[in-house]
């Protein structure tokens, strides 16, 4: 007999993890998206779990896939699973001497907003590196090592979040352009320039002021917010200024307002936070440094 017999394999713990992130967003793509890989990836790894198992954990159809009974059966252990491994990574990570603390942040907060902003938190912190990852959603601070996230979206969706300003917008341009804007339905008159991650700004600015724009979905698109912002200071247009984005710009006159009051269009300035077992003891510390700045 052998000493050293063969041991019954479990399944890829890709494959599980792929299970779980799909179930807990109901979507491939969701988990995809998640997981950095392809929702082609995430099918081809949950036939590899099902195959295993001789169980159909999902329902696939047109509309999109739903677990089965035997998958929402076992969907929360999973999660619970994951979860509580998730705890013990960050306790593991919190005990490291390494004082490394991790930012995720939308790519125009990143540049506008908080890479002016850290040099004064380094120098409060100088014992500390600082990495800053840009990203279009936030993480989900349950799984993933970042110690805070920066966004700009609708409060109330995340359970550790921090309001830090009103997501106001304007319209602005470069002050030689301002000239051509005498009242707002001139705005008609000029270019407007586009941000993607806020394509239906124009429109929904229209819709609550009330003035009519003929151009609201034509003119120049930039992926990069802070890039659009460059070329409304150099003159080639009209931009919705996001304030809590452009108020250097605003204070030293590089960029004007062109219609006399600003709009809320109900998203925020949004800080958020792991929940606080899993925080370093000077994200709080840290937290204030930021918020200490806007005054």
């Amino acid at each position: 007999m052998s000493v050293d017999p063969p041991r019954p394999k479990g399944p890829p713990l890709n494959a599980i993890r792929a299970f779980e992130a799909a179930g807990r967003h109901q979507s491939f793509v969701g988990a995809a998206q998640e997981l950095s890989v392809s929702a082609g990836a995430i099918s081809q790894h949950i036939k590899a779990l099902e195959g295993w198992s001789g169980v159909a954990l999902f329902q696939r159809n047109a509309q999109g896939v739903a677990l089965t009974a035997a998958g929402r059966q076992l969907a929360p252990r999973f999660t619970a699973a994951f979860d509580a491994l998730a705890d013990a990574t960050h306790a593991l990570r919190n005990l490291s001497v390494h004082k490394d603390i991790h930012i995720a942040a939308l790519p125009s907060v990143a540049q506008l907003w908080l890479s002016p902003r850290l040099r004064k938190v380094r120098a409060a912190f100088p014992d500390m590196k600082f990495s800053v990852t840009a990203m279009e959603n936030p993480p989900n601070m349950t799984r993933e090592l970042f110690d805070l996230w920066l966004f700009i979206g609708v409060p109330g969706d995340h359970p550790y979040e921090v309001i830090i300003a009103a997501d106001d917008v304007v319209p602005v341009c470069a002050p030689s352009l301002v000239e051509q804007i005498a009242t707002p339905e001139d705005l008609n008159t000029v270019p407007l320039l586009h941000d993607q991650t806020w394509r239906d700004d124009w429109v929904a600015w229209s819709k609550a002021t009330g003035v009519p724009l003929n151009n609201a979905t034509t003119g120049p698109s930039y992926s990069l917010y802070s890039l659009a912002v460059e070329e409304a200071k150099s003159g080639a247009g009209a931009l919705m200024g996001h304030r809590t984005l452009i108020r250097d710009a605003l204070d030293d006159g590089t960029l004007v307002a062109a219609y006399p009051e600003p709009v809320t269009m109900g998203r925020s300035l949004i800080l958020g936070l792991p929940r606080a077992s899993r925080r370093r003891a000077e994200i709080d510390e840290i937290t204030a440094v930021l918020l200490d700045e806007l005054q």
